[in-house]
Parts: C-alpha cells; sequence; structure tokens
C-alpha cells in the first residue's frame, strides 16, 4: 500500500507558510509503517519539539491504473475519508533550509491518521465537502474541497503518470490553513460536515 501525499494544495495554507504556489501539485510518499494502528493514540516522537496537526480528506484507490486520464479518474475511486498528516515541522524546516530531502519529518512511524469512518464518493458532490479539525473543542482548521487547486481527479491522472496505482492506496489531498502544534493530552476530532468522523488522543 501506497501512501501518497498532496502539499500545497491550499493557497491559504501555502500562505501561511510562506511558501510560493507550484505550478503542478508537490507529490510525496509515506511508508505504510507510519500509520497509527486502529484506536491508539498519537504518541509525540522524542526527536522533535514542534510537531504540527495537518487534516485532509483522503481518498482510496480501488482499481489498478497508470496513466489515467482526468475524464477516467473517477473510475478509480469510490471512497473518501479524513486522515492527518503530522509533520516534524521543525526537523523539516531545518532539512528544507539546507536543501535537503525532508522525507522523515513526515514519514516517521506514527505520523500518519487515517479514520476508520468511511463515506462513499456518490452521496457527495466532490466539488462541496466540507470539513474541519476541532482541538481540544476548538476549531482549528475548516476548508471545502472546492478550494483545493488540483482536485482528486486532477491528482489522479498527475500521479498515475508517475505510479502506478494500486488497490488500497490512498492519496490524501492538502491540507488548508490553520495547522499547529500538537501537544500531550490535546484531542483532535474531525469532522466532514456536521459528522464526526474521528477522535484522537495525544500522548
Amino acid at each position: 500500500m501506497k501512501i501518497i501525499c498532496i502539499g500545497r494544495n491550499y493557497v491559504d495554507h501555502i500562505n501561511e507558510l510562506k511558501n510560493l504556489i507550484p505550478t503542478s501539485p508537490v507529490v510525496f510518499l509515506k511508508p505504510d509503517s507510519s500509520i497509527i494502528p486502529k484506536k491508539n493514540p498519537f504518541i509525540i516522537p522524542s526527536f522533535s519539539n514542534n510537531i504540527h496537526f495537518e487534516t485532509e480528506l483522503v481518498f482510496k484507490i480501488d482499481k489498478v491504473g497508470k496513466h489515467i486520464s482526468e475524464k477516467f479518474a473517477h473510475k478509480y475511486y469510490s471512497k473518501f475519508t479524513l486522515g492527518i498528516d503530522f509533520t516534524a515541522r521543525d526537523i523539516q524546516d531545518n532539512l528544507k533550509n539546507q536543501s535537503l530531502p525532508w522525507e522523515i519529518s513526515k514519514g516517521f512511524d506514527g505520523a500518519t491518521f487515517v479514520a476508520n469512518k468511511w463515506f462513499n464518493v456518490s452521496d457527495y458532490n466532490l466539488d462541496d465537502i466540507a470539513f474541519s479539525l476541532f482541538k481540544n473543542d476548538i476549531q482549528v482548521q475548516s476548508a471545502v474541497s472546492a478550494q483545493m487547486i488540483w482536485k482528486i481527479d486532477q491528482l489522479i491522472t498527475y500521479v498515475s503518470q508517475f505510479y502506478t496505482l494500486k488497490i488500497g492506496d490512498i492519496i490524501f489531498t492538502g491540507t488548508p490553513a490553520g495547522v499547529g502544534q500538537v501537544l500531550n493530552d490535546d484531542v483532535l476530532s474531525g469532522f466532514i460536515g456536521s459528522v464526526k468522523v474521528f477522535s484522537l488522543n495525544v500522548k
């Protein structure tokens, strides 16, 4: 299983981190060993002093494909959920400042959370999926899928030029503004519209 992640897909988040708007999707991979086991909390690792949450819409691939045309991309997924791309921001910033790869800041063990509750794509307008994240009952992130620079079909077309998509692969589609640090005993809660999708403890 591949965890395919898209960076810089919301303008407000790009501005938040003072990055440049890319001309094509920013793609990186996480190992499957980074996924938090079901019902486990997120454990703050000892090697970072600044772990950030980044909540995202996540789509699951259910058909093998390569060089997928955008007009056929919708045939390759049927379910979506929410996930959190945890980022060791201090490590990432240090590596970026040296023009070095920063995968370890996002691919460490426990850096990926995927909710257990999945939604049928057919029940939603993919251009109007509202989602939000609450930290200790205070809303910190909120967005609508229409705000994505590249929509899921465009991402599938782009990514499949480089990687064969396989059944069970998941695509994290980018995070909106509002990312921030997690601390011990925080509780992160994600919503699709008004539906609570997950509650994740931080230890």
